[in-house]
């Protein structure tokens, strides 16, 4: 159907001539989205213009004005006509009875009416006192009458949202904020609000007046084509159900799809949620964009008047190589080179997340534009980047958007882009699939200290549902899929086994727990099959109640979790089997029998400090875990202190401990004298790392108490303002009697922090106990630590003496 086709039918401007071409412009299969909704806007204006001209006759100074929707010329099936009647305050009674030739025809037809009668002095006051009155005149569009009183109005409307922006974009915001938490987000519900859900409608045209306030634009690309497909779903729906309604109730879905050629009601909610994903994280960008703006007006006269009329400069803090902080977002720093760094996206994005500060939207997009291909398996450090990101917390969930919105997940996780945006037709479940994922992580990050292994538990509950893209039982699916990724992303082959294993079980121990007899021990001893170690069912249970507690407030409660508990307890026991095994010690090398030998005769420590630390391809084995780092060997005569003096030397030095090792070392023979033996694994935070002569220097300092270490690093700390950043979980210092037979196991799990081995060094040391060996491991954001300690006499600590250290040594880290 035409454009002139419809305007015959209307010819006589009339109520019949106007709804005839109105139902045939509606049912015309081959006419839809945007060329129908212009359709519908115009044949509308050329209605109401033939209503205005004969009602206006002889009267000057009166103008018919379309706002809102219809002002930017998008009329959906039973949208809405807001109008406003402007004249010049002349003849009221003519301009009454104009309005009521106007509104009546409109009455008459059934069709909604927001209507007003103005001046544009009462326009503008109104305007200035109704928010929602403001955000309609600024799409005012002319339709007939005076031009001039319709261009003047535009005009003033658009100076005073400018001028009046600093004070009202704060007030929006605000408003946009209470209607997301009435409304939800439309990119997570089963039965969204189209216009007024957070991501909707509603939020696409906030977009535009803030563009309009010159204060901030929104980023631009995908953001056209979200809001029209959202119209679009829109105009299905009204059609579909033949009423004035944006809510996409469940029953109306499948018809909707089927009026947009879509599959199934699945696809239709997909494409809704992508949408609603784009208009979310532009605004998400937008507003923060307007805070930014308003904070530097509002500081830049202060600094003009202190810098003598200079132009600031912003300062810029490092947060990890290739990363600072700027102006309260994350940045790429100056010299930070993507085309040559593929692991920077994941540093930047750790880095974001634990300082709890969002990804600009300029180095997201340059890291995307330029971002290389990792190899495989990953790097090292890549893969504790991805771990660090995941275990920070609330904040992941915003840097993570910031990195999909722009198709980096996708590009290090290709498999992620079956579960994007899935929707999950299930009353328990409150989110999409990669949502819901994302949530696990999150609700994980709070038990790291639960489980030995933090990054396992991590990445599983990342992956626990990536099933759910393909078809059949998405826990079998996603064992095959886990294995593939975990490879790639570099873990070996037992770990690759244990998360494959937590994927394929993840709803073992809640579905046992609540549908099988307890007491019966079949139950117990097939889930200990299944679960095969110790190890994986402390990761399984952790996944379990994270996994629940992201899913919705009905898929867990104390019930559940007693239930859970009581069923790992049952399976804990049938796995205990043998009593543990006191590891034996790993021969010396050449080099550390030569550095010990060293240490003896000089009296003093000695360091090597290598650079490079993985041994040739050909000398690897697939199975080995890669090494992260470099390699730091310091042999030291046996003291006391030793432990705290070199963790305080190596925070000094800006060095993060990765792996860590001490034990006593056995000297050959004929060689008199006691040595410990540090193997480390240390990398810079940022920067270049430090001579070892300097290291050395500061540990003979450290070791004969001329070297303030706590006073060091508390000034520095001093001066660097503390950043918002992740809540981390309390530190959790547990005893393990049983793990040792010469020795006292005191476990550590902390949030992984500079000092923080110099922090339990001194803490043991001020115990008087003796540390026979150390075992430290940080993985990602997490450290956990365990200490083999003895009393003076090398003997272990007894029960109530080891609680005490604990307990001591729990309160240190968590004061």
């Amino acid at each position: 159907m035409t454009g002139t086709d419809v305007r015959k039918d209307a010819e006589d401007s009339g109520p019949s001539g106007y709804a005839a071409a109105r139902l045939r412009l509606l049912t015309e299969g081959a006419q839809s989205g945007p060329p129908r909704r212009a359709a519908l806007a115009e044949l509308t204006d050329e209605w109401l213009t033939g209503l205005f001209a004969a009602g206006a006759e002889g009267l000057r100074g009166v103008s018919l004005v379309a706002v809102g929707g219809y002002g930017r010329g998008e009329l959906s099936p039973r949208s809405d006509l807001d109008l406003v009647l402007l004249h010049d305050g002349g003849d009221s009674k003519a301009v009454a009875a104009l309005a009521d030739r106007i509104w009546y025809p409109i009455w008459d037809l059934g069709l909604a009416l927001d209507h007003s009668v103005r001046t544009p002095a009462e326009a503008r006051k109104t305007a200035g006192e109704d928010l929602k009155v403001q955000l309609g005149l600024l799409d005012a569009r002319h339709i007939a009458g005076d031009l001039g009183l319709t261009a003047g109005l535009r005009t003033a409307v658009l100076a005073d949202w400018r001028n009046q922006a600093p004070k009202r974009l704060p007030e929006l915001q605000e408003l946009t904020a209470e209607r997301a938490e009435r409304q939800g987000e439309l990119q997570y519900l089963l039965e969204p609000d189209l216009k007024e859900a957070r991501g909707g409608l509603r939020d696409a045209t906030i977009l535009r007046a803030v563009a309009a306030s010159w204060l901030a634009d929104a980023p631009r690309e995908g953001l056209a084509d979200a809001r029209r497909r959202l119209l679009d779903v829109r105009d299905a729906l009204h059609l579909t159900t033949g009423r004035a309604t944006d809510r996409l109730a469940l029953q109306e879905q499948d018809q909707v799809a089927a009026e947009l050629g879509l599959l199934d009601a699945d696809t239709l909610l997909r494409q809704v949620y992508e949408a609603a994903r784009v208009i979310s994280y532009a605004s998400d960008v937008t507003w923060r964009e307007v805070g930014r703006v308003l904070r530097a007006r509002a500081v830049r006269p202060r600094l003009r008047a202190m810098l003598g009329g200079g132009k600031p400069t912003a300062e810029r803090s490092p947060l990890a190589e290739g990363v600072v902080e700027q102006d309260g977002e994350v940045v790429l720093a100056r010299a930070a080179r993507p085309e040559r760094d593929p692991v920077l996206p994941l540093r930047a994005a750790a880095a974001a997340a634990q300082a709890g500060l969002p990804l600009s939207l300029h180095a997201v997009r340059r890291l995307a534009a330029t971002a290389r291909p990792l190899p495989t398996p990953w790097p090292a450090e890549a893969r504790e980047q991805l771990v660090t990101l995941l275990g920070s917390g609330r904040p992941t969930v915003d840097v993570w958007e910031a990195l999909e919105a722009e198709g980096l997940i996708t590009h290090f996780l290709p498999d992620w882009e079956r579960v994007r945006c899935r929707p999950q037709r299930n009353a328990v479940h409150i989110w999409t699939v990669d949502r819901h994922l994302i949530e696990t992580a999150v609700r994980a990050s709070e038990f790291t200290r639960r489980v030995h292994r933090p990054d396992l538990l991590l990445v599983a509950a990342l992956l626990h549902d990536i099933g759910k893209g393909w078809p059949g039982d998405h826990s079998v699916a996603g064992e095959i899929i886990v294995k593939d990724v975990a490879a790639r992303i570099g873990f070996d082959r037992d770990d690759v086994l244990v998360l494959s294993t937590l994927v394929r079980h993840h709803l073992l121990l809640v579905e046992t727990a609540t549908r099988r007899d307890l007491e019966d021990p079949v139950t117990v001893h097939s889930v200990a099959e299944a679960v095969g170690s110790q190890g994986t069912l402390e990761l399984l249970h952790a996944l379990t109640e994270a996994d629940a507690l992201a899913t919705g407030p009905a898929a867990w409660s104390s019930w559940r979790g007693s239930l859970v508990a009581d069923l790992v307890k049952r399976v804990a026991a049938v796995l205990a089997g043998d009593e543990p095994v006191e590891p034996e010690a790993a021969a010396p090398t050449a080099e550390q029998e030569r550095l010990a030998i060293e240490a003896v005769a000089t009296g003093s420590p000695v360091l090597a400090l290598r650079a490079q630390t993985e041994p040739p391809a050909e000398e690897q084995s697939p199975g080995d875990p890669e090494p992260l780092g470099v390699e730091l060997v310091i042999a030291v005569p046996d003291q006391p202190g030793v432990l705290p003096a070199v963790a305080g030397v190596l925070a000094m030095h800006r060095l993060t401990v990765r792996t860590a090792e001490l034990s006593a070392q056995d000297l050959p023979d004929g060689v008199d004298g006691s040595v410990l033996l540090l193997n480390w694994r240390v990398a810079a935070e940022y920067g270049s790392l430090p001579q070892a002569t300097r290291l050395r220097a500061d540990l003979v300092r450290a070791l004969d108490g001329s070297l303030d270490i706590a006073g060091r690093l508390a000034e520095r700390d001093a001066a660097y303002p503390r950043r918002r950043g992740v809540v981390a979980p309390a530190a959790r210092v547990s005893v393990h009697p049983a793990a040792s037979r010469l020795a006292t196991v005191i476990e550590v799990r902390a949030q992984d922090a500079p000092g923080l081995l110099f922090r339990i060094g001194t803490a043991l040391e001020d115990a008087s106990v003796r540390v026979r060996s150390a075992h430290v491991s940080t993985l990602g954001a997490n450290a956990v630590d365990a200490f083999y300690v003895t009393g003076p006499e090398g003997a272990p600590l007894p029960g109530e003496e080891a609680a005490a250290v604990a307990r001591k040594l729990e309160e240190t880290l968590r004061g």
